[in-house]
């Protein structure tokens, strides 16, 4: 690790950027109104779903592979070219509204995700430790969280006025201009990232990448510290991340008029925004203080959705409060126990088990619901975070197990 005295002003360079890169990235204001747009294009609930399922099919398929890369070459090149294949899916919405644009931008969404998935993880972490900074990983990632629940809350805001003025192609070309400025932002990313050495190749071997996505999953799959970092990713980030899509109809349930579930849904908003920023005080959780908060977050979900009334929209906030800074602190721990150069690669796969989980979630949170309605998935939903806290107590490492006795902050991730 290389430690510069310019870490002060350096570390707030990255930070801005970051913050900046993250807001734009989600100041999409065709988030809140695109299901409006397939509908209103003539698509049925059913066109619908299949599209979100080739959206999470996409980043699927290309998580692994785009941290591989993300590995070989310029982390920064990735991250500007992430918003850009998002911006240009956004366009082909509004330009050509049909399943077939729909569907293909959904496929280009998916693989802008996908690149900025890992990539920017790595490369907060890898110039946090060149810059002696890697402890403030928890809480630089946790802030731009907000920076980027800001950015959603921002297009929430935006999207009637613009709708009401313009139509969809107005939304649409905002949103292209979002993802614009989100590229150009990202060309201001600090990169001193060394050149991985490759592997000598067999002709017709990509240059590295082969190398680094052996070296990716070898370290995931050989280190136990790392892979049980790995798995408390989508452990802690895919239920909440999947239940996120159900709090309108769960809103909606507490008999509150149409024009209130927004309201409702601030509230959820809101415990998010302050998760992200609770991220410094937090990173020294032990094991039992991480158990602790997952157990909060399961009673409060649970109790919130129970009450099948609006105020228990304030402990649905609480609980996704706890999840935010649960999932924060998980990605932390991960990043500071990755020593390997395959930082991004090892991220991605946590990326793509998140997702994989997320889908699985969205099939068990239909049934459930399909049997006992939204209030039941949504309590059912809580039971899996009492599992993952209990497994942690009895984890025989302790404080190796989880984001444990060992903080956050204690560890570099070493050379990348």
């Amino acid at each position: 690790m290389i430690v510069t005295t310019a870490a002060p002003s350096g570390v707030r360079r990255l930070a801005a950027t970051l913050y900046g890169y993250a807001f734009l990235q989600d100041l999409v204001l065709l988030y809140p109104v695109y299901a409006l747009l397939f509908s209103d294009t003539g698509l049925s609930i059913g066109e619908i779903s299949s599209l979100f399922v080739v959206w999470s099919a996409t980043s699927i398929l290309l998580e692994v592979p785009s941290g591989a890369w993300a590995d070989a070459v310029s982390r920064r090149l990735l991250l500007c070219l992430a918003p850009l294949l998002a911006g240009a899916g956004y366009a082909l919405w509004v330009l050509t509204p049909s399943y077939p644009a729909f569907a293909l931008g959904f496929v280009l969404w998916g693989a802008g995700g996908a690149l900025g998935s890992g990539a920017l993880e790595a490369l907060v972490f890898t110039e946090l430790d060149r810059l002696g900074a890697a402890g403030r990983y928890a809480r630089t990632m946790g802030r731009a969280r907000t920076a980027a629940v800001l950015g959603v809350l921002a297009s929430i805001g935006l999207a009637g006025p613009v709708l009401a003025v313009g139509g969809y192609p107005a939304v649409g070309a905002a949103s292209v201009l979002a993802t614009l400025l989100a590229a150009a932002v990202a060309t201001r990313f600090p990169e001193h990232r060394p050149v991985p050495a490759a592997e000598p190749a067999e002709e017709g071997d990509d240059l590295g990448w082969a190398a680094t996505l052996r070296a990716g999953l070898a370290e995931a799959r050989a280190d136990p510290r790392v892979r049980g970092a790995l798995l408390l990713v989508p452990a802690v980030a895919a239920v909440w991340g999947a239940l996120d899509e159900y709090t309108p109809l769960l809103a909606r349930d507490t008999g509150v008029a149409e024009p209130t579930v927004p309201l409702l849904l601030l509230l959820v908003a809101a415990g998010v925004t302050v998760g992200g920023l609770l991220a410094a005080p937090a990173e020294r959780l032990g094991t039992r203080g991480y158990a602790a908060l997952l157990t909060v977050a399961a009673v409060a979900l649970a109790a919130g959705a129970g009450l099948r009334h609006p105020a228990g929209f304030v402990l649905v906030g609480v609980a996704f409060c706890a999840f935010q800074l649960a999932t924060v602190l998980a990605d932390a721990r991960l990043q500071a126990r990755i020593t390997g150069p395959g930082r991004a690669t090892v991220t991605s796969v946590a990326g793509m088990a998140t997702d994989l989980t997320i889908v699985a979630v969205y099939g068990g949170y239909a049934l459930v619901a399909a049997m006992g309605g939204n209030r039941t998935a949504f309590v059912v939903a809580a039971v899996p975070y009492l599992l993952v806290a209990v497994v942690l107590l009895a984890s025989r490492d302790g404080g190796r197990g989880g984001p444990g006795r060992e903080p956050v902050a204690g560890r570099s991730g070493g050379p990348t």
